[in-house]
């Protein structure tokens, strides 16, 4: 890790904490603790097997983008990929800037794809995972809004969430209709600064038309996911399937605790609250428990402190289990492929 990714994770990390220093003071940390000891550990259990149901579908979201790429990756080792690309979203700043380099190099070692192709699949994850979620929060506010007034958080948060969705969207839309253009005049800026740099890799005097090569490529390969319709329907189911066991798991969490949360609350909360993640913090971490808080304390009646306890055992299933799985399928299939 060199200085400016160290710094940056240090800062990071002194975020969450604080955060998390913050939510236990103004909730109560005693409290918080009493809800956590009442919790039935079976319904525990559940949490984190529909935390596992939710990693299972969108590994197999990644596998069925690969297959339209013409990359054949076997189950157990589409579910250990993205397992390491979660893993590195869940340990470094701003989310999915860290996982999707790591799930490339990991793809390409484990089927021989190169690394742009892999870029392309991993990422056509992440931005097929914005549909379902945004129909999920259109339903279930709209639901919500028949049964109970909308209240400024709410607002603000759906607000904030269709100008920040609108925004990927336009940009992801200029990025396509300007590809040529991109693929044309981006090597020559980028090719001599990487040359400065003095890595052996980097020295090539055909690096620019390599660098042209691969983004002619990587164009190409979203082309050919976008117009395979029906792998693209079914990554979206699948995408769907796994917002679904997610609120599963929220639904189960809170049960540990002997309370129960409408499943529509659940369905806008559960994706407003991740928007949290894009925050300088180490996958989120903080900032997501923070923002789940926010959303369901106004939105369901239930003690804060209650809800501060389910949400840490949700997001234990769901950043810490990743976490463990994805180190060790880094760790493994790194190790694999070096020998």
């Amino acid at each position: 890790m060199d200085e400016r990714n160290r710094r940056a994770f240090l800062v990071g990390a002194v975020g969450t904490i604080a955060i998390f220093a913050v939510l236990f003071f103004a909730v109560g940390a005693r409290d918080i603790v009493d809800s956590l000891l009442s919790a039935k550990p079976s319904l525990v259990v559940a949490t984190f097997a529909f935390a596992l149901g939710w990693l299972v579908a969108w590994s197999l979201m990644l596998r069925t983008v690969l297959a339209a790429l013409g990359v054949d990756v076997p189950v157990g080792k589409s579910f250990l990929v993205y397992s390491g690309a979660v893993f590195a979203n869940n340990v470094t700043p701003f989310g999915q800037a860290g996982g999707e380099p790591v799930a490339a190099l990991l793809i390409s070692k484990v089927s021989d794809a190169r690394y742009e192709t892999g870029l392309v699949g991993i990422a056509s994850v992440d931005v097929l995972n914005v549909v379902p979620s945004i129909s999920l929060i259109l339903v279930g506010v709209g639901y919500y809004a028949t049964t109970a007034a909308l209240g400024e958080t709410l607002e603000t948060a759906v607000s904030s969430a269709i100008v920040l969705i609108a925004g990927i969207v336009v940009a992801m839309g200029l990025v396509w209709r300007y590809h040529e253009t991109i693929i044309d005049r981006l090597p020559g800026i980028i090719a001599p600064r990487l040359g400065k740099l003095g890595i052996e890799r980097f020295q090539s005097d055909t690096l620019e038309a390599d660098i042209a090569d691969r983004l002619d490529r990587f164009f190409e390969n979203i082309e050919r996911v976008a117009t395979d319709r029906w792998r693209l329907a079914a990554v979206v189911g699948l995408s769907l399937c796994g917002w679904l066991f997610q609120v599963a798991a929220l639904t189960a969490a809170f049960a540990a605790l002997g309370y129960s949360v409408p499943p529509y609350v659940l369905l806008f909360v559960i994706p407003l609250a991740n928007l949290a993640g894009a925050a300088p913090l180490p996958g989120g971490l903080g900032g997501i428990e923070a923002a789940f808080v926010t959303l369901l304390v106004p939105t369901t009646g239930i003690p804060a402190s209650v809800i501060t306890a389910a949400v840490l055992i949700f997001r234990g299933a769901i950043y810490w289990m990743p976490v463990l799985i994805g180190g060790l399928s880094v760790s493994s299939l790194g190790v694999r492929a070096l020998r």
